[in-house]
């Protein structure tokens, strides 16, 4: 066994020379990968993945609430909106967020086209180079407008969807960002706390769902028994919630941009909320149905996530059980606000997403610790953060109040008149015609399904449509059918 005497010292990394102009080094003239832990690398690559794997769990959620006509669409809306964002963000987002100039609201475009980005030491960490932040924080974009634009299920066109996303991720997405996590950020430099994105990814999301499913009103039948509400296939809840509890890991983990304490925290307060929620949800709906709801299970277990995110590098593991209690049981009794608002919500977004991330932000003011902080090895001495309630800094709980709410104000306000505007641009009305609603968003604008039989169906529907006109000499239309069933 070995003595201490005989384990090999640490033997620190070379500390980064170059300019923080141009690209950040000559990899011609000198090994760049010197002044990084292959380590830290390798874990932030693994935590990029992750959060790439959250997208299709994003769509799978969705498509299983959905009805079965439009479950389709809903998967082609989040994997589509991946590829948009991620052009977006290399182009000007990771600029208008993460640029060294930025003002207290937005960046510039100091790096449109990852300009100069590759090996100097990033904005958000000296332990990982430009380029790996870059790609990490893009997949962060990238599920913030998936969660945003499922507000259009069963109803919304998806050529408009996608050119809101486009476009609410600059105007929308890339402000809040950059005041939440860019150091010359007034929420930043406010003293606000987010480790990984309550009011950036989950309030902004949730809110711009909520200017979504107003602007483009209820569903066909919505309010009647007309309207099933049923989630059309369970399965695929389940499936998308295993997708996004795993990718969760790197989402809030990975978030400590480095592999270290720190991030062991993080994953761990991040399970055990996600759990927690989960269970609560899910004894909320047993005491009026009687009955262990899988989706009210799963929809607990996302609850947690959201509400845990913002403060997930801040907390302690015990307080996770407190993050999932009210998380799950807040986004629970927020599910009814779409009734008093009169909004159809489909798939409760902003109950989850927008509610979550608000109580997370709150809950973060309560409990954020200061030797949790100081467990990356950086936040330490006279640079440790002051902690929440617990530390006795009672100012802390305005600021995140503060953060939370300007957030959801200016999401709400900017969304709501972008698709005004785009809903006057011809060719982008943001709703489908009647006829179109009836058939279903894969039909009308996929033409590609979900499930066989769906097309089996149309087919069957067809061939009685050509036997009618060959008999009668006319052919009945959608809504003709949809009378008879």
């Amino acid at each position: 066994m070995s003595t201490d005497e005989e384990v090999a010292p640490y033997v620190p990394l070379e500390v980064f020379n170059g300019s923080l102009t141009g690209t950040g080094g000559d990899s011609l003239s000198e090994n760049l990968n010197l002044y990084y832990n292959a380590g830290d690398i390798a874990w932030m690559i693994t935590a990029t993945a992750l959060v790439l794997l959250m997208i299709p769990g994003v769509g799978f959620f969705y498509s299983g609430l959905a009805r079965r006509k439009s479950a389709l669409s809903l998967i082609y809306l989040s994997v589509a909106a991946t590829a948009l964002i991620s052009f977006q963000w290399f182009f000007w987002g990771y600029s208008l967020v993460f640029s060294r100039g930025a003002s207290a609201f937005i960046g510039d475009l100091e790096h449109i086209g990852f300009r100069n980005v590759l090996a100097a030491p990033s904005i958000g960490s000296s332990k990982i180079p430009d380029l790996m932040f870059a790609v990490y924080q893009g997949m962060f974009a990238a599920i913030t407008v998936a969660l945003a634009i499922g507000a259009a299920a069963e109803r919304g066109r998806l050529l408009p969807a996608l050119v809101f996303a486009f476009c609410w991720a600059t105007i929308v997405y890339d402000p809040v960002a950059s005041w939440s996590w860019n150091p010359n950020g007034w929420v930043f430099k406010l003293g606000a706390y987010d480790f990984a994105g309550g009011t950036p990814v989950h309030i902004t999301s949730g809110t711009a769902a909520l200017a979504y499913s107003l602007m483009l009103g209820k569903r066909r039948g919505h309010g009647t028994h007309e309207l099933n509400y049923r989630p059309h296939n369970v399965t695929q809840i389940v499936i998308g919630t295993v997708f996004l509890w795993v990718g969760w890991f790197g989402f809030n983990a990975g978030s400590a941009l480095s592999a270290n304490l720190r991030a062991i925290m993080a994953a761990v307060v991040t399970n055990l909320a996600a759990s927690v929620g989960g269970l609560t949800w899910c004894i909320m709906d047993y005491r009026l149905e009687r009955k262990w709801s899988t989706v009210g299970f799963c929809s607990g277990v996302i609850a947690g996530l959201v509400a845990i995110t913002p403060g997930s590098g801040f907390v302690p593991a015990w307080a996770a059980v407190v993050y999932g209690v009210v998380g799950g049981g807040l986004c629970n009794l927020a599910t009814k606000i779409k009734f008093l608002l009169h909004i159809d919500d489909s798939l409760d977004i902003f109950a989850i997403h927008g509610i979550g991330g608000l109580v997370g932000d709150l809950l973060t003011g309560l409990f954020a610790a200061d030797y949790i902080i100081a467990l990356d090895g950086v936040s330490i001495g006279e640079s440790a953060a002051a902690g929440g309630w617990i530390n006795h800094h009672w100012i802390q709980l305005a600021y995140q109040l503060a953060d939370g709410v300007t957030g959801m104000a200016y999401t709400f306000v900017v969304s709501a008149a972008l698709l005004y505007i785009i809903n006057w641009i011809p060719g982008l009305k943001l709703r489908a015609t009647e006829d179109e609603e009836l058939m279903g968003m894969d039909e009308t604008d996929i033409g590609e399904f979900a499930y066989d039989y769906v097309e089996l169906t149309r087919d069957v529907v067809h061939g009685i449509e050509d036997q009618e006109v060959a008999s009668f000499g006319h052919k009945r239309n959608s809504s003709d059918l949809d009378q008879e069933k």
